[in-house]
């Protein structure tokens, strides 16, 4: 790459940092792309970091030595998320949502970019902190969130199918009882998509009773791996006991009445956190 003025030099250097995140970067991968001394680069990167943190975009990670570098890691305010996550609440109570067995529909909400990416933040903040291999989500509505989530954990996605296909090889293949109707069925994991003793992160885009998310945890057993952390996008709050315990939500369904059309959508236990803090 040309010499860049600083002014330009600081644009390239915070997209190359945004599309890499949890990556570390040598300050050397800098110094040789943009033709500057490293105490030039160094001074770049104290800029970014310092609008990284006041806007909220995020934090800006230097490791000191040898083998050091900077690493962004991507973070939303806890009050910018139940700001975006109100708003999508208002636009879940739409009256014509509700769907038969009293699920909701989610799908045009869940197929546009840019809420998807908020989502994939969210739980990107939620989870930053632990240490995970791979982000697991169930066919078919979890993949988007799952993609959005990984992109900014800088993570592969492991997609856990109603069924083996033959395309995939060998795989394993557990029954379990649906939490909501208590029907038993079927999910199944190649044998090549997840190495053994991996840490998880699970994620899904609706919770009723937790089967599902439950049977995931089961398959996880036959490749010794280990949970992480479950994130949902709605989590339903009619449920008397779940069969997850620990997960966190974005959104809570507290309530819908398919006769007078009515639809009750809070946030999530998230966001309950903060108030206990």
């Amino acid at each position: 790459m040309k010499k860049l003025k600083r002014s330009a030099r600081l644009v390239e250097m915070t997209q190359y940092l945004l599309f890499r995140p949890h990556s570390l970067i040598p300050l050397t991968t800098f110094a040789d792309r943009y033709h500057s001394a490293k105490s030039s680069i160094s001074e770049d990167l104290a800029i970014i970091k310092e609008v990284f943190e006041e806007e909220g975009l995020g934090e800006l990670l230097t490791l000191a030595g040898a083998a050091g570098g900077v690493k962004f890691i991507p973070k939303v305010p806890r009050a910018a998320s139940l700001q975006i996550i109100t708003k999508l609440c208002r636009q879940l109570e739409q009256p014509e949502r509700i769907l038969p067995g009293e699920y909701l529909y989610m799908s045009d909400i869940l197929g546009q970019p840019a809420v998807l990416n908020e989502i994939g933040k969210m739980f990107a903040s939620a989870f930053s902190g632990r240490d995970i291999d791979v982000v697991m989500t169930v066919e078919t509505k979890g993949i988007p969130l799952a993609y959005a989530t990984a992109s900014f954990l800088n993570l592969p996605v492991v997609i856990v199918r109603r069924d083996s296909r033959v395309t995939e090889g060998s795989a394993v293949s557990i029954n379990y009882v649906s939490g909501s109707n208590k029907r038993i069925q079927t999910m199944s994991l190649a044998r090549r998509a997840l190495k053994e003793e991996s840490r998880v992160l699970i994620i899904d885009d609706f919770m009723r009773a937790g089967g599902t998310i439950h049977g995931m945890m089961d398959l996880l057993k036959e490749f010794r791996a280990t949970v992480k952390g479950v994130g949902v996008f709605v989590e339903s709050g009619e449920v008397q006991e779940h069969l997850v315990e620990d997960y966190i939500s974005l959104a809570r369904l507290s309530g819908v009445d398919s006769k007078n059309r009515q639809i009750n959508v809070h946030p999530g236990n998230y966001f309950d956190a903060e108030e206990n803090e």
